[in-house]
């Protein structure tokens, strides 16, 4: 099947480039990271798609990019380089005629460069104060000419770029969410459980008996939340009813600290939904009480209203 054959030409070329890297790789992200201006991302063709890509990537984790178009560069757009700046240039064969005069401008103000290109001993990699190896044996193209083996692993070493250099840089989950604000990713990352959660009303006693029990469960989405002296000695639900019904007859007069149990599951309002959402799921329940560092309870959050909010 051709596509299977692409998709394994493809991720084998991906694999090498990874089985080569070496301190060269390690030298681009120190650049990276002491650069105090922005990354001028640049190529041509198949390669410039893959250079804004790769600027939208860096830019969404935390590094100033922006791609500049080589040739557009020499008509007036070279005003976006400025100091601090470091590029990111790309070409399959580092031979590419419309990257010299860049290459040229940008050796002139000192903004140096980093090459992504499989050509080793070509004009950029000569230029490049670090070149990085994304060289392929053949192009998924039966006829070996369509940029597609090589675009992968270009854009595979750019994404290499940008995630080795998040984690440098000690770019936060929120830090994340801050720079996506509009999206659904954004919502789950931000949202926190204080923002979910309702307040602990109508609380029970241990010493409360069961049938004062049955008005809170019946009231309270088949939860009750059980506090002593302001902390939370234990949570009670409808299922905790039902199984004591089936075996007692006089169910009603057990005290509530014979039937609830003792140290539930809890989250911290400062925790996030997302958090929540993967507690709930890993043990099956429903509900969170939401307590501080001294259990003191401070409400409770429900499974169904964290998916309506979207924390999952």
């Amino acid at each position: 099947m051709a596509g299977r054959r692409v998709l394994e030409l493809e991720a084998s070329a991906v694999s090498r480039a990874a089985a080569r890297l070496d301190d060269r790789f390690e030298a681009a992200i120190d650049r990276l990271n002491r650069a105090t201006g922005r990354v001028i991302v640049s190529g041509v063709g198949k390669s410039g798609l893959v250079a804004r890509k790769i600027a939208a990537t860096l830019t969404s984790t935390g590094t100033a990019a922006a791609f500049l178009h080589p040739v557009d560069s020499l008509h007036g757009d070279l005003g976006i380089v400025g100091p601090g700046d470091l590029a990111i240039l790309l070409s399959k064969s580092g031979e590419t005629e419309e990257l010299f005069g860049l290459i040229e401008m940008l050796r002139r103000k000192g903004v140096p460069i980093i090459a992504i290109t499989g050509g080793a001993a070509s004009t950029l990699a000569r230029a490049a104060a670090v070149t990085l190896d994304a060289g392929v044996d053949e192009e998924a193209c039966p006829h070996d000419l369509a940029p597609t083996t090589s675009t992968t692993v270009a854009l595979a070493l750019g994404d290499a770029l940008a995630v080795a250099l998040l984690e440098r840089k000690g770019f936060s989950r929120e830090a994340f969410a801050n720079l996506h604000p509009g999206g659904r990713l954004g919502r789950k990352l931000l949202l926190r459980v204080r923002d979910v959660m309702l307040p602990a009303e109508n609380t029970l006693a241990p010493t409360d008996r069961m049938r004062r029990a049955v008005d809170h469960l019946a009231h309270q989405r088949g939860v009750a939340l059980v506090v002593e002296n302001g902390v939370l000695a234990g949570v009670l639900t409808a299922g905790d009813l039902s199984r004591l019904a089936e075996r007692e007859l006089n169910y009603l007069e057990f005290e509530v600290a014979r039937v609830m149990t003792r140290e539930p599951k809890t989250i911290a309002s400062d925790d996030l939904a997302a958090t929540a959402v993967g507690l709930m799921e890993r043990v099956g329940i429903m509900v969170l009480p939401v307590v501080d560092g001294s259990r003191r309870l401070a409400g409770v959050v429900h499974l169904h209203d964290l998916l309506r909010a979207g924390a999952a």
